[in-house]
């Protein structure tokens, strides 16, 4: 039985683009191993408290970042939904970054965390695709990729709902059908992919 760790972070628990697409992966994921088992923090809803210097000293030893750094390491899978704000990751969500990542405990290529495919749903209002102006200003996936891959050795994989406030700002209106096209694909994507993950890890 395969257990997926799944985190939402946006601040609204309607209307958010990340936490639909998250919500259909969890779907898919149920379908297709209904005997799996799902492991839900919404980290908006109850936000952990920030890192301090007791829980840094303490490590693992510390109740709340043990707790957190156990339940990474059984997962099998790890779905985020990680919304951009103000350029980056919402604070609920580096908040749980930063009490699960411990020296000495999970980091490096012997993580208990290595090689477990991790899949982030990365929403933003705008558009910071290569090629379009905001490109340098993307730092969600650059920063996820980087710190997950470094730290875990995870497997990283994105799903990037983008132009979703296309349908709220009038300076937008022409842009809703590729906003509505990056939501349907989106959508597909994050079915997909949680019918391949519950598939190959169900075997």
């Amino acid at each position: 039985m395969a257990t997926l760790l799944h985190l939402d972070s946006a601040a609204f628990p309607q209307g958010s683009a990340s936490r639909e697409v998250t919500a259909a992966f969890v779907r898919a994921w149920s379908e297709q191993h209904p005997d799996g088992q799902v492991v839900y923090r919404d980290l908006a809803a109850d936000p952990l408290p920030h890192l301090n210097a007791a829980a840094v000293a303490a490590g693992a030893e510390h109740p709340l970042r043990g707790e957190l750094a156990a339940e990474l390491a059984a997962a099998d899978a790890v779905l985020i939904g990680a919304p951009m704000y103000n350029f980056t990751i919402p604070s609920t969500l580096k908040a749980w970054l930063d009490h699960v990542i411990i020296a000495g405990h999970n980091i490096g290529p012997d993580s208990p965390v290595a090689g477990t495919p991790i899949t982030v749903v990365a929403s933003r209002g705008g558009s910071y695709a290569a090629g379009t102006p905001r490109e340098g200003a993307e730092f969600v996936q650059n920063y996820l990729a980087t710190l997950l891959t470094s730290m875990f050795a995870a497997e990283v994989d994105f799903i990037v709902p983008e132009l979703t406030l296309a349908h709220s700002k009038p300076e937008m209106t022409e842009l809703i059908p590729l906003a509505e096209t990056s939501r349907a694909k989106a959508l597909t994507d994050a079915a997909e992919k949680a019918k391949s993950l519950a598939s190959r890890l169900a075997a």
